[in-house]
């Protein structure tokens, strides 16, 4: 059977982004636009008539904005998707966290300088990627609505195996698990990210006894929406890191976004510091969980887990591969629960993984690995 395009509708107020999307999107193979829309209510209407997959959308429009356009789609539009057009601000990274809290599967951000030509290269990149991922992730919705579940929850968990990828709802290999507890848990995450964090973060416990460092794919000013919008619904402090602080237990600290963030040792030889740093980006990635999770490979020999989560490409393998040769425990989001399976099927496969649990089960197992008072 001949794959079918996918069928997008561009919605923004601006008659030139609304333009330049469409003429970005035709260059793109296997994209069909089959519309476009001013605002949020004519996009409503056209989402009925035209039944897109997908759409690009811009946040601030008059009439209906976007967040609304995303709350109505809850109800009357669940299986289309949401791709929202953000500008690199506070108010434009408060925003797009929102979007993406409702569900939008992911953001590009609006390009603040240089030609007409050079941003619609720039969007055309960032666009591409992610509508490959969305692609992706739409035919693995396909598939699972024909794939009957098995009854049992929490089978014998022996059957994670290298290169093969389970189908339960939690699994863990016992013949890798280690039972030494972790004093902290570093958390790699991009692509559908903050809504997976805003589901997962809140059922950790304020006294969890451990700091939690997290890297979450995303560019300057957004991180920081991202810390206050979870540390609003979490029980545990949840904040952007600064360099120098002494890490702390009871807190989450997520990367800057457009900085590296890593583990150093403090003068006194006991407590442990962060640095952020300007260093390169890492598989293009800055922030970046390789180099997170090195830093704490080294630091916390035997006393962490790494938790790789939803997201795009492979960012946080090599890191995982050193924290489990210094004896970390390593989970893994499931594929049935992320938005995109890259960054956790790539460790699955390798066979380093000790748990696989499914994004509602996450809390719980870190819970489980962590060392207590």
């Amino acid at each position: 059977m001949e794959k079918r395009p996918l069928r997008v509708l561009v919605v923004d107020d601006t008659v030139v982004y609304r333009k330049a999307i469409s003429d970005i999107l035709a260059e793109i193979p296997d994209i069909e636009v089959v519309g476009t829309a001013n605002n949020g209510k004519i996009a409503m209407m056209k989402i009925a008539s035209l039944k897109p997959d997908l759409l690009t959308l811009d946040i601030e429009m008059p009439e209906m904005n976007g967040l609304d356009v995303l709350r109505a789609m809850q109800t009357d539009a669940p299986d289309v998707g949401a791709i929202v057009l953000s500008t690199l601000t506070h108010k434009g990274g408060d925003l797009t966290i929102k979007a993406l809290e409702l569900g939008a599967f992911d953001y590009i951000t609006k390009p603040e300088t240089g030609s007409i030509e050079e941003s619609k290269k720039e969007i055309k990149k960032s666009l591409a990627l992610i509508i490959k991922g969305f692609s992706r992730n739409l035919e693995m919705k396909r598939i699972l609505r024909g794939v009957k579940l098995q009854d049992s929850l929490y089978p014998d968990a022996g059957s994670v195996k290298k290169g093969g990828i389970p189908k339960y709802t939690v699994s863990v290999n016992r013949s890798l698990y280690k039972k030494q507890k972790a004093e902290i848990v570093g958390i790699g995450i991009s692509t559908g990210g903050p809504k997976a964090l805003s589901e997962m973060m809140p059922h950790i416990p304020g006294n969890i006894n451990v700091p939690i460092l997290i890297v979450q794919h995303m560019p300057p000013l957004f991180t920081e929406s991202l810390a206050k919008s979870l540390d609003a619904h979490c029980a545990i402090h949840v904040k952007e890191a600064a360099d120098g602080e002494i890490i702390e237990k009871n807190i989450a600290y997520i990367a800057p976004g457009g900085k590296q963030m890593k583990v150093v040792a403090g003068s006194d030889g006991l407590n442990r510091i962060i640095r952020i740093t300007d260093d390169p980006p890492e598989n293009s990635c800055k922030p970046s969980v390789d180099y997170l999770f090195r830093s704490i490979a080294e630091h916390y020999v035997g006393r962490s887990a790494g938790v790789i989560m939803t997201g795009m490409g492979s960012d946080g393998t090599l890191g995982l591969r050193m924290m489990k040769r210094n004896g970390s425990t390593i989970i893994a989001q499931d594929e049935t629960s992320c938005v995109v399976f890259g960054m956790p099927k790539k460790p699955i496969e390798e066979g380093i993984v000790d748990i696989i649990a499914p994004l509602d089960k996450l809390a719980v197992e870190i819970g489980n690995c962590v060392k207590k008072a």
